[in-house]
């Protein structure tokens, strides 16, 4: 059997060290787990053309939205949040969407402290932003400031959060310096967007930061965070978490978490 994840840029993944580790963990002799550079565009046409041995792909960006039109069916936190990181190949052929990157963040956030009733910024307004605005109603926030570089996906997010019943509050990138002051500042945009903003940052004591990007680690958000004495979650912790969740769907066994994570730290030690 095979699985893979798709994305562009790919070839920084970790995804196929933390699954293939999983794999000889359990004793899944014959899995194997690759990666495949595909664009959304691309996508359908990649799914179309695998054969009956695929078990599942891992998607990343900027395929996360694209996910969804090649499903057969899809999951109800997928559906709402209009994103997908997973899709499963069922034994009739049909393919079904999920996304476990929900449960992960709420649980990598719960684990940095996060408690219900906490503030949220989200820098970003994609695939990975659409599930941070899910966590955050998991996690009973009272309220979600999303910071986008275009304007209109603010408005193209609202239903979004209206459907999660998350206090949504829209601010332009140029104000982004003055909107980490929340309980929580989760950052979904690409390598390098968000380096031109850590100049003027002034981070308050106690807020959580986490950057859902892990290469290069730490980014330049994530260490003046961590200088300024706030708890920091990486791209890897959501990375180890989510893909517990795409293991057990694809395989169908329990995931061994502890040989995941620990090839994960080894594929990250200089």
């Amino acid at each position: 059997m095979r699985a893979a994840v798709v994305g562009r840029p790919i070839a920084h993944s970790l995804s196929p060290v933390i699954h293939n580790a999983g794999y000889a963990a359990a004793g899944l002799t014959g899995w194997s787990y690759t990666r495949f550079e595909c664009a959304a565009d691309e996508l359908a046409a990649l799914v179309a053309g695998l054969g009956p041995e695929w078990a599942g792909l891992s998607v990343t960006m900027p395929g996360k939205e694209a996910a969804l039109a090649v499903a057969d069916e899809v999951s109800p936190v997928a559906a709402t949040v209009g994103a997908a990181n997973t899709l499963v190949r069922r034994p009739d052929g049909t393919w079904y969407a999920d996304n476990t990157d929900v449960a992960g963040m709420v649980e990598v956030l719960t684990a940095a402290g996060v408690v219900r009733g906490a503030t949220v910024t989200v820098l970003g307004a994609g695939g990975t932003a659409r599930a941070a605005l899910a966590a955050a109603a998991r996690l009973g926030a009272t309220g979600v400031t999303l910071v986008a570089r275009r304007p209109e996906a603010v408005a193209e997010l609202a239903p979004v959060a209206a459907a999660l019943g998350v206090a949504l509050t829209g601010a332009p990138w140029s104000a982004a310096p003055t909107r980490v002051e929340a309980d929580v500042v989760v950052s979904t945009v690409p390598r390098g967007v968000a380096d031109p903003l850590v100049a003027g940052l002034r981070w308050r004591p106690g807020t959580v930061c986490f950057d859902a990007l892990y290469d290069p680690w730490p980014t330049p958000l994530a260490a003046s965070a961590a200088a300024a004495g706030c708890p920091v979650v990486s791209g890897l912790d959501l990375l180890l978490a989510q893909a517990v969740g795409q293991f057990e769907q694809f395989t169908g066994v329990p995931a061994p978490r502890a040989a995941m994570a620990a090839a994960l730290a080894a594929a990250r030690r200089p």
